[in-house]
């Protein structure tokens, strides 16, 4: 217990990733010693470029350096062989292989295909066995960073979890505001929570992506799809809070609009899509239908803020019903 908890301590203060990539480059030193291959640090090295934040990433990190890493030896072999190891050749080396690395999309290869390059010219002869030490080299450091990439990833679901709770509790607290402005066009609102529900959902949505990248399966993340729709739904609070600055007084519309807002309240934690705000909108809409027109500037301008604001509010609810039904089937 002691163990676990002094490793928990640990990952705390330095991090997970530091953790790893130590591990990661003692074991590639010692199996590169065990194996007798020359300057065994350097695969500790290249174990230290190859660990990375989440699995995916990992692994495609580690085939973008490895396949960079082959192309710049090749060219570097060509170079050397043909022009010497002098030092204005690695200056002829890095004009033609970077350019070429990025041509084909392997960027993150360039430094790792440095450091093979130049533990090659350090040797002064190109030679098979020479060529065969620093593709051991390459095996070594980045298959000990894929290992240790591969062999534990933090879980997220706890703070997927946390982050879900703070936005919903935050468009619970928006949405009551907008039902009391409806109610009180006097009412005072400071705001806070639509910063504080934008943070969270964007952050759920980075900490979403991680979790996604943990799997070696690329299927659908749910809580992408969840943070995703909040994201939608935020954008059209932000609308209605912008329709709702037009009313400038309350009328009967106001609170039968305010009441759907109070449901919305209970809706928002619900796990399941129920309709039945949608319904009462329906009802309502077809009330505003049948009324009479409005008589005065300020009444007409007044309803068709609220007209506006219906419409922001079906938008909403119909992005919670696609949410909603693809993150419970």
């Amino acid at each position: 217990m002691n163990v676990t908890k002094g490793a928990n301590a640990l990952k705390r203060v330095v991090g997970l990733r530091t953790v790893k990539t130590a591990l990661a480059t003692v074991a590639a030193i010692y199996v590169a010693m065990l194996l007798h291959v020359d300057n065994p640090q350097a695969a500790g090295i290249l174990a230290i470029l190859g660990v990375d934040t989440t699995r995916w990433r990992g692994i495609m990190t580690v085939y973008a350096r490895f396949a960079a890493s082959v192309i710049g030896l090749a060219v570097a072999s060509a170079v050397f062989v043909l022009a010497g190891f002098y030092v204005w050749t690695l200056a002829l080396y890095i004009v033609i292989a970077f350019p070429l690395l990025t041509r084909f999309k392997m960027k993150e290869g360039i430094v790792t295909g440095a450091v093979i390059v130049f533990h090659l010219f350090h040797s002064g002869v190109v030679s098979w066995h020479a060529i065969g030490t620093e593709l051991a080299l390459l095996a070594i450091g980045l298959g000990s960073a894929t290992a240790f990439n591969l062999v534990y990833m933090p879980k997220q679901r706890k703070s997927l979890e946390s982050l879900r709770q703070t936005t919903e509790d935050m468009f619970v607290a928006m949405l009551g505001e907008l039902a009391k402005f409806l109610r009180d066009p006097a009412a005072v609102w400071g705001g806070d929570e639509l910063l504080r529900a934008e943070a969270a959902i964007e952050e759920g949505l980075q900490t979403a992506k991680r979790s996604q990248e943990n799997r070696l399966s690329r299927q659908d993340e749910p809580w992408l799809l969840y943070f995703g729709m909040r994201r939608e739904q935020l954008d059209m609070i932000q609308l209605m809070m912008e329709n709702i600055a037009f009313v400038s007084s309350s009328v009967p519309q106001s609170e039968a609009i305010a009441s759907l807002f109070d449901r919305l309240t209970h809706d928002v934690r619900s796990e399941f899509y129920e309709g039945k705000t949608e319904r009462a909108l329906d009802a309502l809409e077809r009330e505003f239908k049948a009324m009479p027109l409005p008589s005065t500037r300020e009444e007409f301008e007044i309803r068709a803020a609220l007209l506006h604001l219906c419409r922001e509010l079906r938008r909403y609810l119909t992005v919670g019903r696609r949410g909603k039904m693809r993150r419970s089937s």
